[in-house]
């Protein structure tokens, strides 16, 4: 049997990219997580893939959602990262934000990237839920460095290519 210590310690070997997914509800209500586990999944069509605990608090309005953005955080965001990270109230009155151009999700300014995604599927992973969206609308910023997690810490990219 696996423990479930050393699986987390040893996934945490494995590094991410940190991404905040955001959803704005029927109701107007927001909703955001931060996620290392978003990941491109199909081509044609274009699909991504992330998944969410099912304990989180913004499960449930995940599960009924019909739109989500992805924001691709920069290096910079550790703080708007650590802010979705928590079971804590989302503070979106003090959060610079916009509304995407055909969701309505909330977009942070100063990402590497951001991607608007209507909820394609959504299936049982153990104690997560696999979320499968399909791209409506992207943007890749000019430039810009990634947030990155690794080792149980945030993470920068080094200069240098590796050719």
């Amino acid at each position: 049997m696996i423990d479930a210590r050393t699986f987390r310690d040893t996934m945490g070997r494995v590094p991410t990219g940190v991404c905040v997914i955001t959803t704005k509800h029927a109701d107007g209500a927001l909703d955001g997580v931060t996620v290392g586990s978003f990941a491109s999944l199909s081509l044609d069509p274009p699909l991504v893939i992330w998944s969410l605990d099912k304990k989180a608090n913004c499960n449930e309005g995940f599960m009924k959602a019909t739109h989500f953005a992805v924001n691709v955080l920069s290096e910079d965001q550790t703080d708007l990262s650590r802010v979705f990270a928590t079971k804590e109230a989302r503070p979106w009155e003090k959060l610079e934000h916009t509304p995407a151009e055909q969701t309505g999700s909330p977009l942070f300014r100063g990402c590497c990237a951001y991607m608007e995604c209507a909820m394609e599927t959504i299936h049982d992973g153990g104690d997560h839920d696999i979320f499968v969206g399909r791209v409506l609308n992207l943007q890749p910023a000019p430039a810009g460095r990634p947030l990155l997690h690794f080792g149980g810490a945030y993470r920068r990219l080094d200069e240098d290519k590796v050719d």
